[in-house]
């Protein structure tokens, strides 16, 4: 038995000898290798989930889209049309001072042309007739200076709530009657017995502003008896027998007691700056959503 085990050992060493006697005539092959240097695995972009403006194609766009820009191009045109109506409105307050500082001309024969000099200065002669005085209001006192002492007829709570009292005027030497307003008064001193003292009498000679008659403003009501709500110098004429031409007295005409003149508002609201700068800012505000949402397709 131990014999057998000896000589099985002997012939598996002789076996692995002659095996590696046989390897050690074959050449050996060495393999080369590339070795990277990177020492972080290059990372793939993610995938686009969204087409970008370069992708998007403009012919895509659909007759809606296109027609979504009617938005900003009406506000645009609104713009624009505020640039010009800007530029109108100076003109008209250029040309509105111009004839306020004007001097003082005589009123013409022909009564007519009165109605291409409105804001211009004119100077009358000639008598009031106070028995057919008519009133214009409610309104608020235009102050020139301490009309307390001027008119010496309210106090300044008062001012607030009055009326431009109305006079007819006959002219010197002619038949002619014109509208006079003399000034302002506070509502307690409406009726003229109020204000005797201030009625003033016989001939005088003073300067009015030409003013024309006025629209009738929207919800306004319609004339009452000798009070009227604007200037309708139309119907003022013929209740007080006079022609249809209407002065405002200046502050030079005023009268101890009597109504507070330059009753004259020669002020024009100019806002127009403000509204280019909205209707321009909503044309490029109402573009870039355009752009935004139509052409680059991003959604809020």
């Amino acid at each position: 038995m131990i014999k057998t085990l000896f000589s099985s050992q002997i012939l598996a060493t002789a076996r692995f000898s002659i095996g590696a006697l046989k390897n050690q005539s074959k050449p050996f092959h060495f393999v080369s290798r590339t070795v990277h240097t990177r020492t972080k695995p290059r990372i793939s972009p993610p995938p686009k989930l969204r087409p970008t403006a370069s992708d998007h194609n403009t012919n895509s766009i659909t007759p809606f889209g296109w027609g979504l820009l009617i938005i900003p191009a009406t506000t645009f045109g609104l713009g624009c049309w505020q640039v010009y109506r800007k530029q109108w409105k100076e003109g008209l307050i250029s040309e509105l001072e111009r004839k306020i500082h004007t001097p003082p001309v005589p009123i013409p024969d022909d009564l007519s042309e009165l109605n291409q000099m409105e804001y211009e200065t004119v100077t009358v002669r000639g008598q009031f007739l106070h028995d057919r005085e008519i009133h214009l209001g409610p309104r608020a006192c235009i102050q020139h200076g301490d009309s307390h002492t001027a008119g010496g007829l309210f106090s300044q709570k008062e001012a607030s709530i009055g009326f431009l009292v109305i006079t007819p005027f006959k002219l010197e030497g002619r038949d002619d009657k014109i509208l006079i307003n003399r000034g302002w008064v506070p509502k307690r001193f409406l009726d003229p017995e109020t204000r005797r003292e201030g009625q003033v009498s016989g001939t005088v000679e003073l300067q009015g502003v030409v003013r024309l008659p006025e629209n009738r403003p929207q919800f306004t009501p319609k004339q009452r008896g000798a009070i009227f709500m604007y200037r309708d110098v139309e119907k003022m004429a013929a209740l007080s027998g006079t022609e249809p031409y209407y002065l405002d007295a200046t502050v030079s005409s005023t009268v101890p007691l009597g109504p507070v003149g330059g009753q004259t508002r020669v002020t024009l609201r100019n806002e127009h700056l403000s509204y280019i700068m909205t209707w321009f800012s909503l044309s490029g505000f109402t573009t870039w959503l355009w752009f935004r949402q139509i052409v680059r397709g991003k959604s809020f």
